[in-house]
């Protein structure tokens, strides 16, 4: 018959929680690389410069065809045999650069949803093209791509699971080991996969808890 040991999951939670802080750590750290760098190619994107638009677009197109797993791999094993690449900074650049690629056709998407008045008239009142972008093209944009933003970043934790194929001791790997030392796979992973989705979930819940405190301070 079968039986749920609780005595695996009270034993090795301190062990996961550790593994835990580490993903969180990585993911906060990789979700800022990913806004600043999205933002910015976003926004180059839809640049009337050919040649940043063009940087811009060779920059999304190619990081949005190669495979996360992949596209870690290289910055750690390949960059790594020309510079010295430390696996952490390995993990967030390759999640931050990954994450950003597709913020970046968010942020587009966003901007380019918001009617051309709206630049026009903020140009008729005297404002530079950079501050009419920051001052009411990009806050009324971010109402819209808000649900996009909470769903690409909550990707992201989930994603953050295979850093540990760089050897990164996130909580993938202290499950990983820990299945290898007691064979009690169906307990471990359990826990593992409760504690993700404990995560994703209070994210997910501080997001729609800002984004209705945003929409409502902007309506």
């Amino acid at each position: 018959m079968f039986s749920f040991d609780w005595s695996i999951v009270v034993r090795y939670f301190p062990v996961l929680v550790q593994g835990l802080k580490m993903t969180l750590i990585i993911s906060f750290v990789a979700t800022l690389i990913g806004i600043s760098i999205g933002t910015v190619a976003g926004l180059a994107r839809i640049s009337r410069q050919p040649a940043i638009r063009t940087i811009a677009s060779v920059y999304v197109e190619v990081v949005r065809g190669i495979p996360l797993l992949v596209f870690l791999m290289y910055i750690f094993f390949g960059l790594g045999s020309f510079i010295n690449v430390p696996a952490f900074t390995a993990a967030v650049i390759g999640l931050g650069l990954f994450s950003g690629a597709y913020v970046a056709e968010i942020v587009r998407g966003g901007v380019e949803s918001i009617p051309k008045g709206q630049m026009e008239a903020a140009r008729s009142l005297g404002m530079t093209y950079l501050q009419s972008m920051w001052l009411v093209i990009i806050p009324q944009a971010l109402r819209a791509i808000l649900p996009s933003l909470a769903g690409q970043f909550i990707s992201l934790i989930k994603d953050s699971s295979l850093v540990s194929v760089i050897s990164i001791v996130d909580l993938t790997m202290v499950s990983k080991n820990l299945v290898v030392r007691t064979f009690q796979a169906f307990e471990i992973w359990t826990l593992t996969a409760v504690l993700y989705l404990v995560m994703t979930f209070t994210c997910s819940r501080l997001i729609q808890l800002w984004e209705k405190r945003y929409r409502s301070f902007y309506a």
